[in-house]
């Protein structure tokens, strides 16, 4: 229950502190978001919790809110900002994990006290990285593209939450099967058990994109002087 209820406080605190950068730095502050969410989500994504017997990993949320950005930038900016965002993205985290595995290889001192630390943390295998790094390009540009037709199909006003949900769900889906193929599948993990990571990894991304929604509506509506 302890898990349950400090993760709906974590969801709130991040998509408020996402609402609050974009308020206060506008499209700059939605590209800073990408370059933090992208690190953060992939940190998170090494710490396993437990709600109601169901073993989840963490970086979901930040996850989501890549997609929530992404969606943002292309109903206020369009389709070239959003893509420009989604490319933005992909070269902090192949920045930031090329980076942390060089600094991984350097010779610690005897007095070290974080080669270890960031050995768990930055030292996952080259697999986990590629799903990453794959699932993220893939999804996040299907997700630029399903929005801008969704929004024309829809209209540019009407049916915001349709162009928002339809297009995260379908690329969560993807951008799900992408990493636990890579990441989880072949011999050292049962059929089981990788549909049970697939599975209750994309429900939370699902729940979590719905939750997120009524926070891009409030995004949507600020207004900013220098973007008029």
């Amino acid at each position: 229950m302890y898990n349950l209820l400090w993760g709906i406080l974590f969801v709130l605190v991040n998509f408020s502190l996402y609402l609050l950068c974009y308020r206060l730095f506008g499209k700059k502050g939605l590209y800073a978001w990408i370059g933090v969410a992208t690190v953060i989500a992939n940190i998170q994504v090494t710490k396993t919790i437990d709600i109601f017997g169901i073993v989840l990993t963490l970086g979901n949320t930040m996850y989501v809110s890549l997609y929530m950005t992404s969606d943002l930038l292309n109903e206020k900016y369009g389709r070239k900002e959003a893509q420009k965002a989604v490319w933005f993205g992909f070269f902090t985290l192949l920045m930031t994990t090329l980076l942390m595995q060089m600094a991984l290889f350097f010779t610690p001192d005897e007095s070290d006290l974080a080669q270890e630390s960031l050995q768990n943390i930055f030292g996952l295998m080259p697999r986990l990285a590629l799903g990453s790094l794959t699932a993220y390009f893939v999804s996040q540009f299907l997700d630029v593209r399903l929005y801008a037709w969704l929004r024309k199909l829809f209209g540019k006003r009407n049916q915001f939450w349709i162009r928002n949900n339809g297009s995260t769900m379908i690329s969560s889906l993807v951008d799900t099967l992408i990493f636990c193929t890579i990441a989880f599948a072949g011999p050292r993990y049962e059929l089981s058990v990788w549909i049970e990571i697939f599975v209750t990894t994309y429900l939370i991304k699902f729940v979590l994109t719905a939750v997120g929604t009524p926070f891009l509506y409030i995004a949507r509506d600020f207004k900013f002087k220098d973007e008029d």
